[in-house]
């Protein structure tokens, strides 16, 4: 699917009428139609859109851990090792993999460090980076987050493939969050440029 093709299932999906749809591309492009947008312009839209569909999907999982696995499924689903990124998809290849019913490891800490360490490992193996989600004291903050990980094994793939959309992964957050330096990345950065990262990444792949 093309990015552009995906705006338009995600518009479908979000249930927008024309004029809020087109005002989201305006707030984040500057634009108020697709047509003409450039790669970096549509991944923005993307992610826009992406956080307004699921907010009106009910969560399939709840629980003290819930987040915390969810967040590391859909960074698997970005890095392009996750096929679903679903809650549904998530229980089941947990449970395969410890052997643990869902209500273990969403609500006990000792059961929830399993499943999460289980699914680190699996993602580490996957895509061959052992450095991923992975503390070193003697690197630079920015190197320990685990979210700059995984938009710089991201980028590092769109890099073996030609397909990065501007020459380096700074310049990319940084035009794609409007700061003057990566560390003044929000939470909400860099869940943006992850997905988008991940949307662009798969589109190569297929």
């Amino acid at each position: 699917m093309t990015a552009l093709a995906k705006i338009h299932v995600l518009k479908s999906k979000a249930r927008l009428d024309d004029d809020t749809y087109r005002d989201i591309l305006e707030r984040e492009t500057g634009k108020r139609s697709s047509k003409g947008m450039s790669e970096v312009e549509q991944l923005k839209v993307i992610s826009a859109l992406e956080a307004i569909a699921p907010r009106q999907v009910s969560q399939t999982v709840a629980g003290t851990f819930a987040k915390k696995l969810q967040a590391l499924w859909i960074a698997g689903y970005n890095l392009g090792v996750v096929n679903e990124r679903s809650d549904k998809a998530m229980v089941a290849f947990l449970r395969r993999q410890t052997g643990l019913d869902h209500h273990r490891f969403l609500q006990d800490p000792a059961d929830a460090n399993k499943a999460l360490d289980a699914l680190k490992l699996w993602i580490r193996r996957e895509t061959g980076n052992p450095d991923l989600f992975t503390r070193d004291h003697n690197q630079p903050a920015l190197h320990n987050d685990h979210r700059f990980q995984v938009c710089r094994h991201i980028w590092s793939e769109l890099v073996k493939r030609d397909r990065t959309p501007v020459s380096t992964l700074t310049a990319y957050l940084l035009e794609r969050s409007g700061h003057t330096d990566v560390s003044q990345q929000t939470s909400a950065d860099w869940i943006s440029a992850m997905n988008a990262l991940g949307t662009l990444l798969r589109t190569c792949k297929r």
